[in-house]
């Protein structure tokens, strides 16, 4: 995968690692250059400052020199005088051959010497001097100069990556706002004028993708919301139209079927009224929390099942687990009508899945700061293998009887994760039966006097 930021150290770090290369080399030649024409400089001075009356007497001789460790002050004199005998020699055991005067760079026993001559009078004065001594004096010139280089180095890399990482924290922070939202939040970004005009056209043209996304849903939230409200009131009509038939005789049929066409067109309305409240949900575009006493909204929507528990004679009941308080009243910042449709849905399933003579509880439950609602029954649970699917739009376990829209948990779900809390499902461990529990309602914190 390619990393724009990867790409941009590695081309600017071996930029700059070539061009401090390319220095040194330059630098060194330089050094070369000017070192060599010093030492020129001084071959010409040692020779026109030689005294007139210098002879073998003056000699030291010596065993042959070893010239790889030379300093750039050693150096072979030999003077001639006039009939061409030698009559001095600054070193021993080196044998060079006599040169026209002038400037010149000679081999001699696989050395290269930089050889200066000059006739002086009746005698003639040659000074020779190696050039691995000029080297040496450049390259340690070269050196001196690019230490602070080599030394700043690691401060031009440090330079470079905190350059870089500024320049590419604009895309960072888009990243981050769009990580941070939910996953129903269409609303655009925010231009400011800290944002790099290069960064623009990006963020403009993930707006117009937003504000395409946003018509697209809101026009299907939209048709979903008119068709079940249009729905509603006429199945509403045929169901009391039905029932005034059966009453008055004007339909001619038996019991039987009634009950089988009511049953049908009660889960009609029932679908009806769950696809009206999701396409409610969906049109959320921001939730209100206030302080709720999720204690009294349990007891309220237990209340609203009650009759339905008692008609399949089902135990429905209220527990608070791990109170401090007896009076205690679960206060937490919720929607109230969001968690009320969620209770809802979960009793309701509850209730009609749980076989009659059965058990149903809501269970409260408070700990490290957040509030948990446990809707328990006694029914036949949920394979393992179906409980994600569950939570999908119109899905229905295989060889379920019971009568449905498949869109309670999705609503739920739906409700849940506006809330930034989680649905937890897992059968009972020791009787049959299901759990379904919603997770992090956060605890409202008490107001300071």
């Amino acid at each position: 995968m390619t990393s724009i930021r990867r790409w941009l150290l590695g081309w600017l770090i071996a930029g700059l690692a070539v061009s401090a290369l390319t220095a040194g080399y330059g630098i060194f030649h330089t050094a070369r250059d000017e070192a060599s024409e010093l030492f020129d400089f001084e071959l010409r001075t040692v020779a026109e400052s030689l005294p007139a009356n210098i002879s073998t007497t003056d000699t030291i001789l010596q065993s042959k020199p070893d010239f790889e460790g030379l300093s750039e002050d050693r150096l072979f004199i030999e003077v001639w005088d006039q009939a061409g005998g030698s009559v001095y020699r600054s070193l021993g055991g080196i044998d060079l051959a006599r040169f026209p005067a002038g400037l010149r760079t000679i081999e001699h026993d696989e050395y290269h010497w930089r050889v200066y001559g000059v006739q002086q009078g009746s005698r003639f004065v040659q000074i020779a001097q190696p050039i691995s001594v000029r080297e040496n004096l450049a390259l340690r010139l070269a050196l001196r100069t690019l230490a602070p280089l080599a030394l700043f180095f690691p401060v031009i890399i440090a330079i470079v990556l905190i350059v870089v990482g500024r320049g590419l924290a604009p895309l960072a922070e888009i990243s981050r706002a769009l990580t941070t939202r939910s996953f129903d939040s269409l609303e655009p970004l925010h231009l400011d004028a800290a944002t790099p005009l290069e960064i623009r056209p990006l963020v403009n043209a993930l707006n117009d993708l937003l504000h395409r996304l946003d018509v697209a849903s809101q026009t299907q939230r939209t048709f979903v919301a008119d068709a079940a409200h249009e729905l509603r009131s006429p199945l509403a009509a045929l169901k009391l139209q039905l029932q005034s038939a059966e009453r008055d005789g004007s339909l001619i049929g038996n019991k039987t079927t009634f009950e089988r066409i009511e049953g049908r067109l009660n889960r009609l309305i029932h679908l009806v009224h769950q696809l009206l409240t999701l396409a409610r949900e969906e049109a959320q575009i921001g939730a209100h929390f206030q302080s709720v006493s999720l204690r009294r909204l349990c007891e309220r929507v237990v209340a609203d099942f009650s009759l339905l528990a008692e008609e399949k004679q089902i135990d429905l009941g209220l527990e608070c687990a791990s109170t401090a308080q007896a009076d205690d009243t679960y206060k937490a910042s919720v929607e109230p009508a969001g968690i009320e449709v969620l209770l809802s849905n979960l009793i309701d399933n509850a209730i009609r899945y749980t076989p009659r003579g059965g058990k149903v509880d809501v269970i409260l439950t408070r700990e490290a700061g957040t509030i948990s609602v446990c809707v328990s029954d006694s029914g036949p649970g949920i394979p393992d293998g179906e409980r994600e699917r569950v939570f999908d739009r119109f899905y229905r376990s295989a060889g379920t009887k019971e009568q449905g829209s498949g869109l309670g948990l999705a609503i739920a779900l739906k409700i849940a994760q506006r809330h930034h809390a989680s649905l937890q499902m897992q059968n009972n461990l020791e009787q049959p039966g299901l759990r379904v529990t919603l997770v992090g309602l956060r605890v409202e914190k008490p107001s300071l006097p």
